[in-house]
């Protein structure tokens, strides 16, 4: 059995200084050397910086604070944390689950790339939010103050090209959108670098699958909706991988959820449970549950747990926006087979 801990960050400040905060924490871990391994020594920062500037110009002052704490050039703190022209990713595995009260989701992946850091931000002139961090500046899913929320799921590497990844658009949509209308508008416009899924819903009870690819863009709107690891859309279906048997079975089991009107609490039971068809454990091959997140559109509710863990984390996030931090500051699980 392998231990898996998580560690929970709260700054309340400028976006440069949370990101010498955030530098402070990380600057000394093992996934910054892993991130060295599989990142290009430079990318081309003066087009990653027009990027950014256009979707998230806050983005950049936070790089500038990573890059100052961590004492590195700014150019080369981007090519490790920006999220820009990243070499392609191996499968990954995703399930959620988005009602009208709530949305849940698993991430499935390799502990090998997993941050560790969930973080609570309260930037001083863009929105808060609280998700998982990837790659230190993006976010694997996340709620933001406007009860806006976001998930990415890997479809496929298919055209794949220099842009933006997937956890980076999760975090421009947290910080920046209010509505699943400005969040697909912004997804519509930001250069994607593969076949990413986006799961989104918000408080007002829209919710919608933005399906994403390089050169094209199509959105799934439903009163319930599913979301998984291939693309659903007739026009998008040829980008799919090969072999997709095991997202379709996962699919069709969330769509038989749909008939027993879980709760927020039983359906984030389901998905975290080490029995449930949604839950896996081949950390070795890419494809093992590292958490489980979902909120609560009616009460502000946060609700998450690492992988095989009895501690669950609730988060009145309504209160953290107005002030009232946590008490907890690390999450617990373990990777068993």
């Amino acid at each position: 059995m392998k231990d898996i801990c998580v560690d929970l960050l709260q700054i309340r400040d400028s976006s440069f200084e949370i990101g010498v905060r955030t530098g402070r924490v990380i600057q000394n871990q093992p996934i910054v050397q892993t991130f060295k391994s599989i990142t290009k020594p430079e990318i081309d920062y003066d087009n990653m910086k027009s990027i950014y500037s256009s979707f998230a110009p806050h983005l950049l002052e936070e790089l500038d604070g990573l890059a100052h704490s961590i004492n590195l050039p700014t150019s080369k703190a981007a090519a490790l944390f920006s999220g820009y022209d990243v070499p392609r990713t191996e499968a990954m595995g995703c399930s959620a689950l988005l009602t009208k009260d709530y949305y849940v989701r698993n991430y499935d992946f390799s502990p090998a790339f997993y941050d560790g850091i969930f973080s609570l931000l309260q930037p001083e002139k863009f929105l808060a939010s609280a998700g998982y961090n990837l790659q230190i500046l993006g976010r694997h899913d996340g709620v933001n103050e406007q009860g806006l929320v976001i998930g990415l799921h890997f479809v496929s590497n298919d055209g794949y090209r220099k842009g933006v990844s997937p956890w980076i658009s999760v975090r421009m949509v947290l910080d920046m959108c209010s509505s699943v209308e400005e969040a697909t508008s912004m997804l519509k416009e930001i250069p994607h670098a593969a076949c990413y899924n986006f799961s989104l819903g918000d408080s007002r009870g829209n919710m919608a699958v933005v399906e994403a690819s390089p050169e094209n863009i199509m959105v799934r709107r439903d009163d319930f909706l599913t979301c998984v690891n291939h693309f659903q859309d007739d026009d998008l279906k040829d980008k799919n991988r090969n072999i997709i048997d095991g997202s379709l079975e996962r699919n069709s089991y969330l769509h038989n959820l749909r008939e027993t009107n879980l709760t927020q609490e039983e359906a984030f039971n389901e998905f975290k449970s080490k029995q449930s068809p949604l839950f896996f454990t081949d950390y070795d091959n890419l494809f093992g549950t590292l958490h489980t997140f979902s909120y609560s559109y009616q009460d502000s509710k946060i609700l998450t747990a690492i992988a095989q863990s009895s501690q669950t984390l609730e988060v009145d996030f309504k209160e953290w926006v107005q002030g009232k931090n946590i008490n907890v500051q690390r999450l617990k699980g373990s990777l068993e087979n």
